[in-house]
């Protein structure tokens, strides 16, 4: 397993292994499914994807809903067939939620108190979804580091279980792991912050340059899917809407994808037993994978 934030070098570094191991790659990202979602994802280019078998990339289409247990069910049956002939598998990504899903399981979420729903759902209608998303933000900065963060029905569900329970959502996540009949091996990559900034804004032009403002326009039928409300395509569509121009449109992208980074990192460092490393460590990465192999 090898986790990381945005622009990392996850890609580059899980292609090195997997030729290295004579392996397999399955992404764990919860946008990359998406046929329709090329550019504003960041998935590997047609070469990288042809020099070593891919999974969950281009999979499913844009009109369809995939959740968290959907991947967690596939990727299972799919592991089951793939260690029939294969020492190792590389599970990659920067979602974590669907990263637990396969690694931990989901677990099981108490009730909400009775009314609580109903009066979050009114708070949803009447103050929108960015005013019960800075309540998450402050009681569950492990949470808000998800792509489910952009779901509001996840979003009302994560205040649901905190006023209910005292704990927070995340707080479940950690608790109760099934076992996997496989080992674990987890990876995290890591930049200098500067550095990984950097990488993230000349990222963010070049989709510019790639026609990310086209995609987003092709699949604007679509734009209420949790995968479009995500950073790189609701800035596209408030700029679409007219709600500022093309410059903020561009400051917002990168500032987004920073907070983005920052969280994805909070998240990682909340789950799990990780190895962490820079990115560019990859003999020290390989030595450690086959010394855990043996």
């Amino acid at each position: 397993m090898v986790a990381g934030p945005t622009a990392v070098g996850k890609t580059e570094l899980c292609l090195r292994l997997a030729k290295e191991l004579n392996t397999e790659i399955i992404s764990a990202d919860s946008r990359q499914f998406y046929r329709e979602l090329t550019i504003g994802t960041a998935k590997p280019t047609s070469e990288e994807l042809n020099q070593v078998p891919h999974h969950f990339i281009n999979s499913h289409s844009i009109a369809e809903e995939y959740s968290a247990g959907d991947f967690e069910r596939d990727t299972l049956k799919l592991l089951d067939t793939l260690f029939q002939n294969k020492d190792c598998v590389i599970l990659t990504g920067g979602s974590g939620l669907y990263i637990k899903a396969v690694c931990e399981g989901l677990d099981n979420l108490p009730s909400p108190q009775p009314g609580l729903r109903d009066e979050l759902m009114r708070k949803l209608r009447e103050d929108g979804l960015e005013f019960l998303q800075n309540e998450v933000l402050h009681i569950d900065p492990v949470f808000s580091a998800t792509a489910e963060f952009t779901n509001p029905q996840r979003v009302v569900r994560a205040l649901e279980v905190f006023h209910s329970s005292g704990r927070t959502i995340s707080s479940f996540y950690l608790n109760n792991k099934p076992r996997r009949p496989f080992k674990q091996i987890l990876i995290a990559l890591d930049r200098d912050r500067v550095e990984l900034y950097q990488r993230i804004e000349e990222r963010m032009d070049q989709m510019l340059f790639a026609g990310l403002i086209e995609e987003a326009l092709g699949v604007m039928e679509y734009r209420n899917h949790n995968a479009l409300k995500t950073v790189g395509y609701k800035e596209v569509y408030g700029y679409l809407d007219g709600d500022y121009d093309s410059q903020e449109m561009v400051r917002l992208l990168k500032q987004n994808s920073r907070r983005y980074a920052k969280r994805q990192l909070t998240w990682f460092k909340h789950q799990g037993d990780f190895a962490w490393f820079g990115a560019a460590d990859y003999d020290e990465i390989l030595n450690l994978v086959i010394d855990q192999m043996t």
